[in-house]
C-alpha cells in the first residue's frame, strides 16, 4: 500500500525512530513521503515540546534549554540534515566546477564553510528558540514549528525541480512530488504555524516565518540548480534546518 510505505520511508528517513522497511521505494512512494514530512517528524516535535515544557518547570535558563533541543532535535534526525548543511556549503564554496562540487559533497570531510554553516545556523537556531520557550506555551508553539519545518521538502522536491545526480538517497525523491501535493504540505505548514502564532500570542511573525521560509528554499534550490546543475540530498537537508533556523526566528519576533 502506498501510503503505508510513504509513511515509513519519510519517518525512517527523516527521524531516528525504528520502523520496518516499506515493502517497495519508488517514484509515488518517495513523493507522498515528502508530503507526509511535517506528519511524519511529530515524535520530534513531541520530543522538543516536552523538553521544553521540562525546562520551564525546573526553571533552567532559556538559552540552555533551547541548545538542549537543538541537540534532541540533532540525535533525532541522525545529525542527517546537518551533515547534508555541511556538505552543501562545502560543495558550493568547493570549486567553479559543478563535477568537482559535487565529488567534494559526496566523499569530502568537513571543510570550512561546512563548519561555518553548521556553527552560525545552530547558534541562530539556538539564540531565536531561547525567547519563544520563554512563552508560557512556548513548548507547544516549538513542537509545532519543528512540524512545520519539515514541509519545506515538498516544494523542493515538486516536479521540474533536477537532480544533481542519478545516484543517492534524494535522487528518488528530488522531481517526486506533484504541484498539489507540495501546495498541501504548504497550506499544512501555515495551519501549524498559524496555531503556534497563537500559542505565542499574535499569529503574524509567525506566518511572516513561513513566506520567508519558502523565499529561503526556493534561493537556495535556485542556487544550487544554477551551480550544481540540480539538487541532491544534502540540499533538502540544508534546507531543513535553514527552514527551522527561519520559522523560529520569525517566532521569536512575537511580543
Amino acid at each position: 500500500m502506498i501510503a503505508r510505505d510513504a509513511w515509513l520511508l519519510a519517518t525512517g528517513t527523516l527521524t531516528a525512530v525504528r520502523v520496518p522497511p516499506p515493502s517497495r521505494v519508488d517514484r509515488p512512494v518517495a513523493g507522498l513521503a515528502m508530503v507526509l514530512a511535517p506528519l511524519a517528524v511529530l515524535p520530534l516535535g513531541i520530543a522538543a515540546g516536552a523538553l521544553a515544557l521540562l525546562g520551564s518547570w525546573l526553571d533552567l535558563p532559556p538559552l540552555a534549554v533551547a541548545y538542549v533541543v537543538v541537540l534532541a532535535l540533532a540525535l533525532g534526525t541522525r545529525a542527517f540534515h546537518w551533515d547534508g548543511l555541511a556538505d552543501t556549503a562545502d560543495g558550493l564554496t568547493a570549486s567553479y566546477s559543478a563535477e568537482r562540487s559535487l565529488e567534494v559533497m559526496r566523499t569530502g570531510p568537513v571543510g570550512p564553510a561546512g563548519v561555518v554553516a553548521v556553527v552560525l545556523v545552530a547558534g541562530l537556531q539556538a539564540a531565536a528558540l531561547a525567547p519563544v520557550i520563554r512563552h508560557e506555551h512556548g513548548w507547544l508553539a516549538l513542537g509545532l514549528l519543528v512540524c512545520a519545518s519539515r514541509a519545506c521538502l515538498a516544494p523542493a522536491c515538486v516536479r521540474g525541480v533536477p537532480a544533481a545526480r542519478t545516484d543517492g538517497l534524494g535522487a528518488t525523491h528530488i522531481g517526486s512530488v506533484p504541484v498539489v501535493g507540495a501546495l498541501a504540505t504548504l497550506a499544512l505548514a501555515v495551519a501549524l504555524v498559524a496555531v503556534a502564532g497563537a500559542a505565542l500570542g499574535s499569529v503574524w511573525p509567525p506566518l511572516a516565518g513561513v513566506v520567508l521560509m519558502v523565499a529561503a528554499v526556493v534561493a537556495l534550490v535556485f542556487r544550487c540548480v544554477r551551480r550544481l546543475g540540480g539538487i541532491t540530498g544534502d540540499v533538502l537537508g540544508a534546507a531543513v534546518e535553514v527552514s527551522f533556523a527561519v520559522l523560529v526566528l520569525a517566532a521569536a519576533a512575537t511580543p
